[in-house]
């Protein structure tokens, strides 16, 4: 073989070592390059993955402080309920007293009623029975005669006297127009207090005197 031959052939291969050189190096290029880009493109979902889960994290909060005033709500709610309870037991047991209260009261006040109309029919039949007439007065020496002041007289009182009746401890006098034969008619009076022109005055165990208005007072024997 001739030296220019072999020269050649040394060149020959020589190029086409440094061409698979150059083909191994450009493969390795692009490969570091697809790695390059891929681990761009990881970080990026890594960072994407870093940003859902803070927004998940104070999503997490939020809702804790959200149960946190519910759980408050609930508690003053349900302290509300313990007190509204025997508030409303009370109320009720209230209503029932007043309403039994009322029931006996118009029982007693149609008693009272009744009792005082039996004695008005008693008091106008003794009216009307005869009065004993009295002996003339015997004749004695004349003597001066006294001047007395005139004797009030008795004046009807405008209604009729049922009864006493209690109210807190203070006594109070139950009147009603004489015809009436309802309840609704019954008036309870206090001292002070006035039915027409008849004001009491005093209310004592067995009568009630009234101050009326142009006339001296009255006294009203109590049944």
């Amino acid at each position: 073989m001739k030296a220019s031959t072999f020269q050649t052939l040394i060149v020959g291969l020589l190029c086409l070592a440094v061409s698979g050189l150059s083909g191994g190096l450009y493969n390795q290029y692009q490969r570091v390059t697809e790695l390059g880009n891929a681990n761009a493109q990881h970080l990026q979902i890594l960072q994407t993955l870093q940003r859902d889960s803070s927004d998940l994290k104070d999503a997490q909060e939020t809702l804790q402080h959200a149960l946190k005033d519910l759980k408050q709500m609930v508690d003053s709610g349900e302290q509300q309920v313990n007190t509204l309870d025997p508030m409303l037991d009370q109320w009720a047991q209230e209503i029932k007293e007043l309403r039994d209260g009322l029931a006996d009261r118009a029982t007693t006040a149609d008693m009272n009623a009744l009792r005082a109309r039996l004695e008005h029919v008693e008091q106008q039949l003794l009216d009307l029975k005869p009065q004993p007439t009295l002996p003339p007065p015997t004749s004695s020496p004349a003597k001066p005669k006294k001047t007395s002041r005139p004797k009030s007289a008795l004046l009807p009182p405008p209604f009729s006297v049922l009864s006493v009746e209690s109210r807190g401890g203070e006594p109070f006098l139950a009147v009603a127009p004489p015809d009436s034969r309802s309840l609704n008619d019954i008036r309870l009076l206090h001292n002070g207090e006035q039915l027409g022109t008849w004001r009491l005055k005093v209310l004592e165990p067995k009568a009630a005197i009234f101050a009326v208005a142009a006339q001296p007072d009255q006294t009203v024997q109590l049944p």
